[in-house]
């Protein structure tokens, strides 16, 4: 897998530029979110890192997590498959808009390289524990990548 650093500004400007191919009417390649629930959905992970929406993870569902979940969401060896099982908590069923949603995406994707490494070293994941800067840049971009190839983006 090619995982950009999301900590480094031509990883930014690349992701925006996916995003711009990106339409209120695209349709997803696979599985059942719109373009406007898409943008909600990526921006979740964001919420939980910056405390903008809480997440705790009872000890059972923190301990499945980390034995079976862990890897596949901060290694560097795998994609997500197509068509995976979401988390109940990041779930979007109802309508969006997709313009704010998109505006709040670019403000998190932003945010986070002007954050940088150093924010994120160390910094505690509510489902996985700390985890290094470069396990939260792989966590962000490999599903940024996922739902923007799910839309041919």
């Amino acid at each position: 897998m090619n995982l950009l650093n999301t900590f480094d500004p031509r990883t930014t400007t690349k992701t925006l530029e996916r995003l711009e191919k990106l339409s209120n009417s695209t349709k997803p390649v696979w599985g059942k979110m719109n373009a406007a629930q898409m943008l909600a959905h990526l921006s979740i992970p964001y919420d939980y890192a910056y405390g903008k929406k809480e997440h705790k993870p009872s000890f059972f569902s923190k301990l499945m997590l980390n034995l079976f979940v862990k890897d596949l969401v901060v290694g560097e060896s795998k994609a997500y498959p197509k068509n995976s099982r979401t988390a109940p908590d990041f779930i979007i069923a109802d309508e969006r808009d997709f313009e704010k949603e998109k505006a709040r995406l670019i403000a998190n994707i932003k945010e986070t390289e002007a954050k940088g490494s150093s924010y994120f070293e160390g910094k505690e994941s509510s489902a996985f524990g700390k985890l290094t800067a470069r396990q939260w840049s792989v966590q962000f971009y490999k599903h940024l990548d996922h739902h923007f190839n799910q839309f041919g983006i």
